[in-house]
């Protein structure tokens, strides 16, 4: 009896049976090379694209009010340090800045005839000084003169109207000496009296010129900062100020945004914090640029609390209806200037972060205090600078020429004898100085009024 053929589902069975064993094993090796590479790499790896891109954005605002006169830059202009943004007008600070200087030069002239008194008083007082000892040289004469008679007297070698007369010329001349003491006494008040409003202090360093000078720094500052510069480089955006507008001090006129200067702010799910240590790396994907470009970066800190509780309206979780939110912490995670320099970013991105959490040795909370300052600017030190050369100026060009021969030497900013005015900073390019009206020098008493006497 011959066999029956094999049907073709059959016929079939063992070659299924060869793929599902292949796919099978396939999918075991799959299974099994992502458990390997899970177990050295992923479950050290903690992600979320809840992260931003953040930076400084720098508010523009004027330290004094004003009309604004001229705007030179607008939303998305490059600017350096120093560049001019805004101008107002500086009408109404020159005239304070004029008056200011005024009553400093007015100052150092009052205070320079406080010196010069003090050495007139000391010449007065020298002076009644000798008239005191003439007259008690000249009592001490006559007092001889009537012990010599007195004896005579006795032997009617010298009349006694004589005698008396003698006498009379002795208690005259104690009365001369008295007056001469108290005129002494009285030189001497007035010199102290006088020194006391100089005594310790030199014409530059008087209460009086110190005051004064503060009065002229203040109106100067308020000539320069009538021009807003950029304190770093950066690009501007939101410009919200138009040329003739009235602003006061602190309103905001535009912002600047430092773009090369950039972090990611990512915020982790608390349940992910248990692993997150500082300088842990990270790997990041900025939406813009998708997969093309992977930023490099460094965790540099872990935010002290959650959003939530930084909120402008903190949730109320007393109430009776309450439901749990998993709670997220920001994690400033710093980057490469080099990648950020080459791909540029925008703060408010959105980003995909992948941090490294294998290296466990770092901290979970910055222990140590900064060294060096987060930021700095240094475009606002030369207005004070300049304006320190511009008292030293007024004063020297109101000393004598002794004093001002010092002050110039000190001072190379310091101008020809009362002409030269202070050059403004380098960063004030388009708003010159200020004039200065020059008080022509007196010419000096002597050359002890130029300068500090000694106290007596």
């Amino acid at each position: 009896m011959s066999e029956p053929l094999a049907t073709p589902k059959e016929a079939t069975n063992p070659a299924r049976r060869r793929g599902l064993t292949v796919i099978a094993a396939a999918v075991a090796i799959a299974a099994i090379g992502w458990g390997a590479w899970h177990w050295a790499n992923g479950r050290h790896l903690e992600t979320t694209d809840n992260a931003y891109v953040a930076g400084n954005v720098v508010q523009i605002t004027p330290q004094v009010g004003g009309t604004v006169v001229s705007i030179g830059a607008d939303d998305t202009d490059y600017v350096k340090a120093g560049q001019l943004l805004v101008k107002l007008d500086p009408a109404d600070a020159r005239v304070a800045l004029e008056q200011a200087e005024a009553q400093l030069a007015q100052a150092v002239r009052e205070v320079r005839t406080l010196f010069a008194n003090n050495s007139t008083l000391k010449a007065q007082v020298s002076l009644r000084s000798a008239d005191l000892a003439r007259a008690q040289a000249e009592a001490a004469r006559l007092q001889d003169d009537v012990t010599r008679r007195a004896p005579l007297m006795a032997s009617g070698a010298v009349g006694k109207e004589e005698f008396q007369h003698a006498t009379a010329q002795v208690t005259a001349a104690k009365s001369t000496v008295a007056a001469a003491q108290s005129a002494v006494v009285a030189a001497q008040e007035q010199l102290a009296a006088s020194q006391t409003q100089t005594e310790g202090t030199s014409i530059e360093q008087h209460p009086n010129v110190q005051r004064a000078s503060a009065r002229v720094r203040e109106a100067y500052l308020a000539v320069q900062r009538a021009q807003l510069v950029a304190p770093l480089d950066g690009h501007v955006a939101k410009r919200g100020v138009q040329v003739g507008q009235r602003v006061q001090a602190g309103a905001p006129l535009m912002t600047l945004v430092a773009l090369n200067d950039l972090w990611v702010d990512a915020n982790f799910k608390e349940s992910q914090l248990q692993s997150l240590r500082i300088g842990q790396p990270a790997e990041l994907e900025a939406d813009v640029y998708g997969t093309k470009v992977k930023y490099h970066g460094t965790v540099t800190g872990l935010g002290a609390g959650t959003g939530a509780a930084f909120a402008l309206l903190p949730a109320q979780n007393a109430t009776g209806n309450w439901i749990k939110v998993v709670q997220r912490v920001p994690v400033r995670i710093a980057l490469d200037a080099k990648q950020v320099a080459e791909h540029p970013l925008r703060v408010g991105l959105s980003m995909e972060v992948k941090v490294d959490t294998a290296d466990q040795s770092g901290k979970t909370l910055a222990d140590t205090q900064r060294s060096t300052p987060v930021a700095a600017t240094a475009v606002f030190d030369e207005q004070f600078k300049a304006a320190d050369d511009e008292v030293a100026q007024i004063i020297a060009a109101n000393l004598g020429r002794s004093s001002k021969a010092a002050v110039a030497a000190a001072s190379p900013k310091v101008g020809a004898a009362g002409t030269g005015t202070a050059k403004a900073p380098a960063l004030a390019t388009t708003l010159p100085a200020p004039r200065v009206e020059k008080h022509a020098s007196a010419p000096a008493a002597s050359s002890q009024s130029l300068q500090s006497p000694a106290v007596q």
